[in-house]
């Protein structure tokens, strides 16, 4: 059964047919209902400890990136006062329900903890300028959405950089099939801002450990079966927007899912 959508979400619906991102059509194909509620139904959800861990950690990492791309050298107390400011400006703006101070103060010192330890362990030299930081793509996809995304960072010779924390140590295979829709829309983004291929892929894990530790999954460039997979995705996508096709994927994720309530009472769409 497929949901039917009021006047209200049909908008939504039609500007999620414009363009296309990596992180919604993953969220899309894993669980079209958790999609229906994230970004057609717009459900609020709290800010969460590990979301603004993240966002921190990303953050001094982008400043530490950009120093670099600048050919400015950019010391460990001062990346650490943006981060501490930059952490303020987080919680400020989407608060995150900490069960005490200590919890909070806790989680910085976990962070910071990541950043000291990718500093130390990062295989990127520290006079190597980047190609890119942060970069903010956009690529025609023919009679399907526009594709857009934010590519973390670009080494020389056109090598893709993402940075990802996680609790627990990924294994390479896993970890370059489970981001292989990532990494290839990367690839088609940079093709489409460089007219080149990128080079390749790299996934720099910053893994949260009792002993933080870097885990670095590596991937050639994107081959033609790849890319056929990703169009094949985008083509699935834009046919259960049109069908407004939301129905559940069951499983044992579901218990770890934001919306494991609104699931619950879901009437399959009826109005």
């Amino acid at each position: 059964m497929t949901a039917t959508c009021p006047a209200t979400e049909k908008s939504r619906l039609e500007v999620l047919l414009e363009t296309i991102s990596a992180s919604r059509l993953n969220c899309f194909h894993s669980c079209r209902l958790k999609f229906y509620f994230r970004y057609v139904l717009e459900v609020a959800k709290p800010t969460s400890a590990a979301q603004i861990l993240g966002r921190a950690v990303h953050g001094a990492l982008q400043r530490w990136s950009n120093a670099r791309w600048r050919g400015q050298a950019l010391d460990g107390e001062t990346l650490k006062t943006s981060f501490v400011l930059d952490w303020a400006s987080a919680q400020a703006a989407e608060p995150v329900e900490w069960e005490s101070p200590l919890e909070e103060h806790e989680q910085q010192e976990k962070a910071w903890g990541l950043v000291e330890m990718y500093l130390r362990e990062t295989p990127i030299a520290p006079n190597e300028k980047p190609e890119a930081v942060e970069a903010r793509v956009e690529a025609d996809l023919p009679g399907l959405p526009r594709l857009v995304g934010v590519i973390d960072l670009v080494r020389p010779g056109g090598r893709i950089v993402d940075f990802k924390t996680t609790a627990t140590t990924p294994q390479h295979e896993q970890a370059i099939h489970r981001n292989e829709t990532q990494l290839t829309a990367y690839g088609l983004l940079h093709r489409e801002a460089t007219g080149r291929e990128a080079s390749g892929f790299e996934l720099h894990h910053l893994v949260k450990t009792k002993t933080p530790k870097l885990v670095v999954s590596e991937r050639g460039p994107v081959t033609d079966d790849q890319e056929i997979r990703f169009l094949r995705l985008v083509e699935s996508y834009t046919n259960g927007i049109q069908r407004e096709d939301f129905v559940p994927s069951s499983g044992l994720q579901c218990a770890a899912c934001e919306f494991f309530a609104e699931c619950g009472v879901w009437n399959g769409g009826a109005q």
